[in-house]
C-alpha cells in the first residue's frame, strides 16, 4: 500500500468525526459533505507524513474549510427561506435527503442548530471546536487570528446564547418540557387522540400571518379544532424540536438549521390553554432561543 492509499484509509476512518464537526459548524448535511471533500482534497495536496495526529490535523483543517464558508455566507445576500424550498418543513425540492436531514438535526439538537445559527463565524468555531470537540484555545486561535483569551471569550459568549435566557422555575419548567415533548411526539407519530388530551377544551391557536401565509392572523378555538391543525403540520413536525423562547419551553422548526417558525406554548395545570405560532422574522429575531436541558 503506498503513502496516497494509507492517507486514503486513514481520512475514511477519520470521516464521520470530520462530518460531525462540519455539520455543526454549517447545520447542513450537504453543506458538511462538500466541507469534508474539501478537507480530503487538502490533505491528499499536503505532506501529512511527519503529522503525528491526523484525527487532530484534520479537525483543525475541517474547521478552517467551515469557516471560510461560514464567512462567505455571511458575505452573500441569502435567499428567503421559502424560496429553497416550496414547504420550509419538508424541503422535498432541496435536492437533500429531508429524511435524513431531520434525523441529523433531531440527534444534534434543533435548538442547539438554531442557536448557533445567530453566532459570529469566530463566535460558532470556538465554541464547536472548543465544548462540543475539545480543541484547544491555543490551536483556535490561530485559525481566527486572535490570542487563545480572545478565542474564550468567543465561546463563553457563544455558550450564554445557547443557555438562552433566564428560564422558568425549574418545578414549572420540567412540567412544560413534559407536556410540550408529548406534543410534538403526537404531531410527529400523527396521534389526534393523544393530542387532544393534552389540550385544554378551551385551548386557543393564534398563527400570525406569515405561517401559512395568509391576509390575516390565523385564530382557532377548541382542542379538536387545534389538533386537527397539528395533524396538517406532521412533515413540518420532523425539523421541529424542544427550545427555551425566552425562558419557556416552546418547539422550534428549523430546516437546515435556519428558524422557520416557533410554538409558543402556555400550560395550566398540566394541559395547554394556548399556542401562539411564530413565522413573522421581526417577531422570531426579538426571541431569545436556547437549549433546554434534559
Amino acid at each position: 500500500m503506498d503513502a496516497h492509499e494509507r492517507l486514503a484509509e486513514r481520512f475514511e476512518e477519520h470521516r464521520p468525526h470530520l462530518r460531525a464537526v462540519a455539520y455543526r459548524m454549517l447545520g447542513s448535511l450537504g453543506e458538511a459533505e462538500d466541507a469534508v471533500q474539501d478537507t480530503w482534497l487538502r490533505a491528499d495536496r499536503a505532506d501529512t507524513s511527519d503529522v503525528e495526529n491526523l484525527g487532530g490535523w484534520l479537525t483543525t483543517v475541517v474547521g478552517r474549510v467551515c469557516l471560510n464558508m461560514l464567512r462567505a455566507r455571511k458575505n452573500r445576500r441569502e435567499d428567503p427561506l421559502e424560496t429553497r424550498f416550496s414547504d420550509p418543513a419538508v424541503g422535498e425540492e432541496s435536492g437533500d435527503d429531508p429524511e435524513r436531514e431531520a434525523l441529523t438535526a433531531d440527534s444534534v439538537g434543533v435548538a442547539l442548530l438554531v442557536v448557533l445559527d445567530t453566532l459570529t463565524p469566530a463566535e460558532r468555531l470556538s465554541f464547536v471546536l472548543h465544548d462540543m470537540f475539545a480543541v484547544p484555545f491555543d490551536e483556535i486561535a490561530p485559525m481566527i487570528e486572535r490570542t487563545p483569551a480572545a478565542a474564550r471569550q468567543l465561546a463563553s459568549r457563544a455558550r450564554r446564547r445557547v443557555k438562552g435566557g433566564t428560564p422558568a422555575p425549574a418545578a414549572g419548567l420540567a412540567r412544560q418540557r413534559e407536556v410540550v415533548a408529548a406534543f410534538l411526539a403526537a404531531t410527529r407519530g400523527g396521534n389526534f387522540d393523544a393530542l387532544v388530551t393534552l389540550l385544554h377544551p378551551d385551548v386557543v391557536l393564534h398563527a400570525d400571518k406569515a405561517v401559512i401565509p395568509t391576509p390575516e392572523p390565523v385564530l382557532a378555538r377548541g382542542g379538536r379544532t387545534v389538533a386537527r391543525g397539528a395533524m396538517a403540520a406532521v412533515g413540518r413536525a420532523r425539523f421541529t424540536g424542544l427550545a427555551l423562547l425566552d425562558g419557556s419551553v416552546g418547539l422550534a422548526m428549523a430546516p437546515f438549521g435556519r428558524l422557520a417558525l416557533v410554538l409558543d406554548f402556555t400550560v395550566v395545570d398540566g394541559l395547554i390553554t394556548s399556542i401562539d405560532v411564530i413565522a413573522e422574522r421581526e417577531r422570531l429575531e426579538r426571541l431569545v432561543v436556547g437549549v433546554v436541558e434534559m
